[in-house]
């Protein structure tokens, strides 16, 4: 790999007599993980029913190493989304936040959703995560990864910062800021970034990672813990933001993180992690614990913004009465019932908030709560969303393939499913599944069940 001169000479400063040890990592390939979802399985239940060798990641009890060659989302389980493929250093960020059941948990550069879906699946369905990305058509692959977790207690905004710390002062427990950066820590797995680098350069992410700390910390609760991450290597995005941070902020502190074999800490003895991919089986990543120990104060030199929240709510949502379709009907599978007063409707469709959750104002939404279905000339249509928060026990017709069942691709392709001799005829609404996870929705007819696996997720 041709590494730019600029960058070498930097990198012989930082690691010394260890440099050439990290050069030679260019002539390896990158390592492939997977993470399973905790909201889904456990490692026991995996460990069972894995296509594959995998060996566990030290720093993330979900994360697994698998082989390169192997292309996981061409299996059925990615798809019944037990798994999300992810880099295994880009695992520790997440695990090191600490999230519990009940948190209120804020992901704030969160596309494509690597981390996002593990933050959501340590919830297990108890508190909320708001997932943003400042970027819209990114945000729409973060709703989709979200959903195919079967994340319900979920925001997917696309805002800036600073309008999101107007509408959320102090709300979250848990922060991460896994901030835009130079990428120097994955030029092995994406030689393309070299040329933005080239372009770039360090310098050119430190404001707007400094914009972005800022707005987090007035998001941040008292006692609330924040993780700052890159895949970078430079000081001056790492360990120099930091500084900055605790100097223009004193309420908050360093926490300090426990280091496993292989790992380091920061320059001049910080007590924050990097990564280095000739110490361990992974690219290059940094990472900061913060906690913020009381209030701070509101503006911290905040600039002036011309966007004013009116606090009008964003979507008018309206209360669902059974008058409006079928959906009681639907609903009457569900072995536990809804909470109604949570069900809200907008249009032609019905979602599920998360609890205890009152609208903010003028926020651009891509999901709010769990998208139920849609509600088409009287008649309700589960959606897509909906069948992959259930598990098959929560529903009480279900359809049941093996996975070495030839039907399960056939179902993802859009096919219509015949069902084998002596196999039950089901009418309704019917949840497929592989194994005991849901793939998606499909419509029992007298001699076969009509496909509805979404359109959009197909197999290719």
């Amino acid at each position: 790999m041709n590494l730019p001169e600029q960058y070498t000479e930097r990198m012989k400063k930082l690691l010394d007599r260890e440099y050439e040890l990290w050069l030679d990592c260019f002539n390896r390939p990158p390592y492939q993980g997977i993470r399973i979802n905790s909201r889904k399985l456990g490692r026991e239940q995996w460990e069972r029913i894995s296509p594959w060798e995998c060996r566990p990641v030290l720093w993330n009890a979900s994360g697994y190493y698998c082989d390169a060659s192997l292309r996981p989302a061409k299996h059925p389980y990615y798809y019944a989304g037990l798994f999300y493929i992810q880099e295994p250093s880009a695992m520790a960020p997440a695990a090191l936040l600490s999230v519990k059941p009940g948190d209120r948990v804020l992901d704030l550069c969160a596309a494509p959703g690597g981390k996002s879906t593990d933050l959501g699946a340590r919830l297990l369905g108890e508190g909320l995560l708001v997932a943003n990305d400042i970027s819209a058509s990114r945000g729409k692959a973060l709703l989709k990864n979200l959903e195919m977790a079967g994340l319900e207690n979920i925001c997917v905004t696309s805002e800036t910062p600073a309008r999101l710390a107007e509408v959320f002062p102090e709300y979250f427990d848990k922060i991460l800021v896994d901030a835009p950066c130079s990428g120097e820590g994955m030029f092995r797995k994406d030689p393309e970034l070299i040329k933005s680098w080239l372009l770039r350069g360090p310098k050119e992410y430190m404001d707007t990672q400094r914009e972005i700390l800022r707005e987090a910390v007035r998001m941040l609760k008292p006692g609330g813990d924040l993780v700052y991450s890159t895949c970078t290597f430079s000081r001056e995005e790492n360990e120099d933001t930091v500084e900055w941070l605790l100097k223009k902020v004193p309420e908050m502190e360093l926490t300090p993180i426990p280091l496993w074999e292989g790992a380091c800490g920061g320059i001049g003895g910080m007590p924050v992690l990097r990564l280095f991919p000739h110490r361990i089986d992974g690219e290059g990543h940094f990472a900061a614990l913060l906690h913020k120990k009381h209030a701070s104060p509101v503006c911290l030199d905040s600039p002036d913004s011309e966007a004013v929240l009116t606090g009008k709510p964003a979507i008018l949502f309206q209360d669902y009465t059974d008058r409006d379709s079928d959906f009681s009907q639907w609903e009457r599978l569900l072995k536990s019932p809804l909470d109604r007063t949570r069900i809200k409707r907008y249009k032609e469709q019905l979602y599920y908030l998360p609890e205890n959750f009152g609208l903010p104002g003028n926020l651009r939404f891509l999901r709010t709560g769990l998208l139920l279905g849609s509600i088409k000339k009287g008649r309700f249509e589960p959606s897509q969303a909906a069948a992959m928060a259930l598990k098959a026990e929560d529903f009480l017709s279900v359809f049941l393939l093996s996975g070495k069942d030839e039907r399960v691709v056939r179902y993802l392709k859009g096919e219509t499913i015949f069902p084998d001799e002596g196999e039950d005829i089901l009418k309704g609404w019917v949840l497929v599944c592989v194994e005991d996870y849901p793939l998606g929705w499909a419509k029992g007819a007298t001699t076969m069940i009509k496909n509805k696996y979404y359109p959009g997720w197909r197999w290719q």
